[in-house]
């Protein structure tokens, strides 16, 4: 009976064990062969804990003039960051310490930054005055010395030139991770990187294992995108546009500078304006030049004079009486000195004086609002431009009779500062109406590719050259006549054709009144006879001396920059070349190197092996910038400049020839006024003073010593 117990006993044992490594071994070919237990996949549990992933970081584009200035980059930015962690070997030991002697390093209150180094974390953030550090800011925090305050690096959006052109340009918020305003928000898929990742396996320790095969998706830098803007003519809008708010306090401002014959915009800028590396502070988002429409005042009479004449019914020495006039409907239109007028005048005269009587007659009286409108429409006022700049407005060109008489004025309609440069390419470039851009071309860095580029486009040809013509005459005569309301706009050595404007501003009881509640402004072209630039400048109630009248303020902007840009159509580098010249870079033209991220004395070398001449500005290790740019066919012997820092010892320039001057403003980005032609004889800034890009320069140009002696 014992035996049989055991027997029993033995049996059952091994029917237990028997099941147990039934199950167990059915368990291991279950996971051997579907790789899995509970729903885990094994084998992406093992790949995630013992490989290693990378991002790879795609940069975004570049922004650039069309001198080759870089107006928008992305640079490398540290953030730092406090590990706190009692007994972590790298965490922070004094916390009242390094409150102490960090928060004015970041700009916060020491108190706060006591309690965040003290509270229950591993690690904290140590705000935005911590965040986005320049390499200077990290070193400076470094140098104290401090336990338990780390570092990484992350990418960020710099805006070398700050305010310069911002509201063109926008700005990208790396908090947020996308782009604002301007062409950063319009061309933010052009400008974009695609990110990209590297995956390798891994040791216990983190080591990577040798013999691996790593897999990498590649990362892509985004496109470059080159604009129409020139450096010099933007930096000149942009210091007189300084001044002025400096004296004058208006409430806003803005102009723009466009190349007559094409339609690129050259310059374009705004009042409040702000500096792109801040734009937790900034006042106004708005593109007043593109992004507002306001009743424009009498620069609107250009166009109705000019459909006027388009129409064949203008006679310029036609008479009418000035002063007051009824249309017929309820209402009287009165003259700009109160209605006085100037007795019984023409309309060639009305145009000079910028009479409301003269211009509402045309509408009236000659065209009639028909034939008025359907000009207006020619002109692409009521519509888009299709400008690359985000949120551009189309105005409002109203349609009833009695409206056209107030449009044929300024009054009325609301039009965009960029559809009245539109307008104005017509009567600059006879009659062809050119469409405004300012994206120039864009460029794919991965492959070095152009992959887009602009060309000019006519929108239209609302007037005919011999219309385009008469109407240059009379804008220069509203300028230079006897009785011209534009006299403030006369620039030395330049004809200047063109209209002011003093506009009145609506409100909810009529339009403002009382003293410099109106928007004073110029819609101007030089030289007068064949126009090569256009530009429109408005100036909302400055505050304006007793003794000042609303020209001023608009005259400073206007002649300024209309004078750097003639001068920069006069002295294109290519056409200063003597006929020799010219005819040894035909012939033997060197294709120039790049030597941009060189260092400086190889940069040197290498130019000089090519048979040029370095000039090098600054005392930096490596080269910046360079003109001319690579790839560029110059002539043996020619000066190339090489700018390595941001400051250099301004260089004797007398003897210079304005080819090399050109050379120079466009190598560094400084500023330059050019008075007289010849060589340079004299400069406003010292040779061997400290210079930088944001300095401003004149230069004056004369006979050499040499050619004095020649002539004698």
């Amino acid at each position: 009976m014992k035996r049989k117990a055991i027997i029993y006993r033995a049996i059952v044992l091994f029917g237990i064990a028997a099941i147990t490594i039934a199950v167990l071994g059915g368990r291991f070919l279950f996971v051997q062969f579907s790789g899995e237990i509970d729903g885990v996949d094994l084998e992406a549990l093992a790949s995630e804990r013992w490989t290693n992933e990378e991002p790879l970081h795609g940069e975004r584009g570049g922004i650039y003039t069309a001198d080759g200035e870089e107006v928008a980059e992305e640079v490398t930015s540290y953030t730092a960051y406090a590990i706190i962690e009692d007994g972590y070997e790298e965490a922070v030991e004094d916390a009242e310490a390094t409150a102490r002697e960090l928060a004015p390093l970041i700009d916060m209150d020491e108190n706060r930054l006591y309690n965040m180094l003290t509270s229950d974390q591993f690690q904290v953030e140590l705000g935005t005055g911590a965040r986005h550090l320049s390499y200077d800011e990290r070193e400076d925090i470094e140098a104290l010395g401090l336990d338990g305050i780390h570092f990484r690096t992350e990418p960020r959006r710099y805006y070398p030139n700050q305010d310069f052109a911002s509201h063109v340009l926008g700005y990208f918020d790396r908090g947020l991770n996308e782009a604002v305003m301007g062409l950063e928000a319009r061309l933010d898929q052009d400008l974009g990187g695609e990110e990209g990742s590297m995956n390798y396996q891994v040791s216990r320790d983190g080591v990577p294992l040798p013999g691996q095969n790593e897999d990498i998706q590649n990362a892509y830098d985004g496109n470059d995108v080159h604009l129409t803007l020139n450096a010099n003519i933007q930096l000149a809008l942009e210091q007189s546009m300084n001044a002025v708010e400096e004296e004058y306090d208006p409430e806003r401002m803005t102009a723009i500078v466009a190349h007559a014959e094409t339609g690129a915009v050259l310059g374009m800028s705004n009042r409040p304006s702000f500096n792109p590396n801040e734009y937790e502070d900034i006042t106004n988002h708005t593109n007043f030049a593109v992004a507002d429409h306001y009743e424009p005042g009498s620069t609107m009479k250009m166009f109705t004079m000019a459909a006027a004449v388009e129409s064949g019914d203008y006679d310029g020495d036609e008479e009418f009486e000035s002063g007051e006039y009824d249309p017929g409907y309820d209402t009287v239109i009165s003259d700009h000195n109160d209605g006085e007028g100037w007795g019984t005048i023409t309309y060639d005269e009305a145009v000079e004086r910028s009479s409301n009587v003269g211009l509402s007659k045309l509408v009236n009286e000659e065209m009639g609002a028909d034939t008025f409108y359907a000009a207006l429409e020619r002109f692409g006022f009521g519509e888009a431009t299709g400008i690359e700049l985000p949120r551009e407005a189309e105005g409002v060109i109203t349609d009833s009779e009695l409206d056209a008489i107030y449009t044929g004025f300024g009054q009325a309609s609301a039009v965009t500062p960029i559809q009245q440069i539109q307008a104005a390419t017509a009567i600059a470039n006879n009659g062809r109406m050119m469409s405004p851009y300012i994206v120039e071309e864009m460029v794919n860095p991965n492959v070095a590719e152009t992959y887009y580029e602009s060309e000019p486009e006519i929108a239209g040809e609302p007037i005919s050259e011999d219309t385009a013509e008469e109407v240059r005459e009379q804008l220069q005569e509203a300028v230079y006549g006897e009785n011209a309301t534009g006299g403030a706009f006369q620039v030395d050595g330049i004809d200047i054709a063109g209209k002011t404007g003093t506009a009145q501003i609506p409100s909810e009881n009529g339009y403002l009144s009382g003293e410099n509640q109106n928007i004073y402004s110029f819609l101007g072209m030089a030289p007068a006879d064949d126009p090569e630039v256009v530009m429109y400048v408005a100036v909302d109630r400055p505050n304006l001396p007793a003794d000042e009248a609303g020209t001023q303020p608009v005259s400073t902007i206007f002649n300024t920059v209309m004078q750097q840009s003639m001068q920069y159509f006069r002295m294109q580098p290519e056409e200063s070349l003597s006929s020799e010249e010219r005819e040894s870079l035909d012939a033997e033209g060197i294709e120039l190197e790049d030597a941009s991220g060189m260092r400086t004395d190889n940069a040197s070398e290498m130019i000089a092996e090519q048979n040029l001449e370095p000039f090098i500005l600054g005392e930096g290790r490596r080269i910046e910038q360079q003109y001319p740019f690579a790839g560029e066919q110059v002539i043996a012997g020619e000066n190339i400049f090489l700018v390595s820092d941001d400051t250099w010892e301004m260089p004797d320039m007398t003897g210079w020839s304005a080819r090399d001057v050109v050379k120079f403003s466009t190598a560094t980005g400084m500023h330059v006024e050019h008075e007289g032609t010849g060589y340079v004889t004299d400069q406003s800034m010292e040779p061997g003073s400290e210079a930088g890009s944001h300095d401003s320069l004149t230069v004056a140009f004369g006979e050499s010593d040499e050619e004095s002696d020649d002539e004698n």
